[in-house]
């Protein structure tokens, strides 16, 4: 127990359990300080790890060959000699749109295995507040057969990855730390200050951590909801929504959200866990759920809209081949996690469209495996009756308006999602 009050200096040995985007980069960094074990259960992934490249990109090859004091694993055995475990997993949501703990149970089963004496836990995955102490601890308690604060402790720590964002990066991004007791808080924050550059907070519980974690994406969220029904009231107006927006923001304290499709691992997943624990305590929470439902809509409102502007086109609907550029959730990234892209596929077909799906970025192999959408390699100029810009991937924005019309038959909608082109540019903006 002597090492609750440790400097910095603390043989600390650590786990990292679960190696996506967000448990490499912050594996990678403690991995240049300490020893540190990426366990994870994708036997795939580690091999390409261990090969010494990351597929999603947010880590470069030179930068893991930097993580001199890091190995990996997916045996149980070699992870009874770290003493701080830090859990990455998923944390997404069930068809019913309720929280998914399942992966989360699970890393803590396996910790529990190989937990002992003096051993810290430490959560990073985005949960609603109570998650760790009410569904997590308890597993460590029951599997291991040790007493939670006395045997072993717990800290939440959360993530704040941005997938594709080469500025903020894991050791540049103020991090948030919370600990089981005073002691262990402590001890938590002065290991995540040892890597991260940009700081450290403490906040006074772990449920005070968990909370301000849910609701940075729920705040993003409501904001982008409300651009979105903007949207879609000046699209009735015959006002243009990029004009407004531009106009408005020439105020000081105008905030800077843009609408669009609202997808990724976090803000459309992040609010589901907040509401749910609200209703668990009887409360409803009107706005955080009149945004979901409003941002979950707009793959078919955007769907609709083109259908819409190929009718005043005389192109018909039905057979028609309309080409989505971009599939992942946001810009020069692979990531597809819970893209919402998928919505304008599947309204589409509904209309009885050919739809073809252009992404540079993505595997192809994890699209048809996650949505069953098989990317072609490359589209053909003259091919399509209507053009959607979905993504604004860099290589997007440099084909210009003439190239990406050039993809159209003579008669063609182009649709702009993300204002990549100049507003007289595109048939469709939203």
């Amino acid at each position: 127990m002597e090492y609750l009050n440790l400097s910095i200096d603390f043989n600390y040995n650590i786990a990292i359990i679960g190696l996506g985007y967000v448990g490499l980069p912050l594996a990678v960094e403690f991995g240049k300080q300490y020893p540190t074990l990426g366990f994870d259960i994708n036997t795939a992934r580690l091999a390409e790890l261990q090969r010494g490249h990351d597929s999603t990109l947010e880590v470069g090859d030179d930068e893991l060959a930097e993580a001199q004091y890091l190995s990996y694993t997916s045996t149980l055995e070699d992870l009874k000699a770290c003493n701080v475990f830090i859990v990455t997993v998923p944390t997404p949501i069930n068809e019913h749109k309720q929280p998914d703990l399942t992966p989360l149970i699970k890393a803590s089963e396996i910790i529990a295995k190989v937990l002992k004496q003096g051993d810290i836990v430490i959560y990073e995955s985005t949960v609603y507040p109570g998650a760790t102490e009410e569904d997590c601890v308890p597993v460590l308690e029951r599997v291991s057969g040790l007493t939670f604060n006395k045997d072993f402790f717990c800290g939440y720590s959360p993530e704040r990855i941005n997938p594709g964002d080469k500025e903020h990066r894991v050791t540049t991004i103020l991090k948030v730390t919370s600990g089981s007791t005073p002691e262990v808080a402590e001890t938590v924050d002065q290991l995540y200050r040892s890597i991260i550059t940009a700081g450290t907070h403490k906040a006074s519980s772990i449920k005070v951590a968990e909370a301000a974690k849910v609701i940075e994406n729920t705040q993003r969220d409501v904001n982008i909801g409300l651009i979105n029904e903007l949207a879609l009231i000046f699209n009735k107006l015959g006002i243009d929504t990029e004009e407004v927006l531009k106009a408005a923001g020439t105020k000081w304290n105008f905030l800077p959200f843009r609408p669009g499709l609202v997808g990724g691992h976090c803000i459309g997943v992040d609010p589901y866990y907040l509401t749910h624990k609200a209703q668990a305590v009887g409360y409803h929470p009107d706005i955080i759920l009149a945004g979901r439902r409003l941002n979950d809509g707009m793959g078919a409102y955007v769907a609709s809209q083109l259908v819409k502007g190929m009718l005043r086109k005389r192109i018909q609907v039905e057979d028609s081949r309309v080409l989505l550029m971009g599939l992942t959730f946001k810009e020069n990234c692979p990531d597809l996690r819970n893209t919402k892209v998928v919505d304008i596929v599947s309204e589409l077909r509904d209309y009885g469209v050919q739809v073809d799906c252009y992404d540079p970025w993505i595997n192809p192999q994890e699209a048809q495996h996650e949505y069953a959408i098989t990317p072609i390699h490359e589209p053909k100029s003259g091919d399509y009756d209507a053009v959607v810009i979905a993504v604004a991937h860099k290589q997007f924005a440099d084909m210009g308006a003439s190239e990406i019309r050039a993809l159209g038959k003579p008669v063609h909608v182009l649709y702009d999602l993300k204002y990549i082109l100049p507003a007289d540019a595109s048939d469709l903006r939203l």
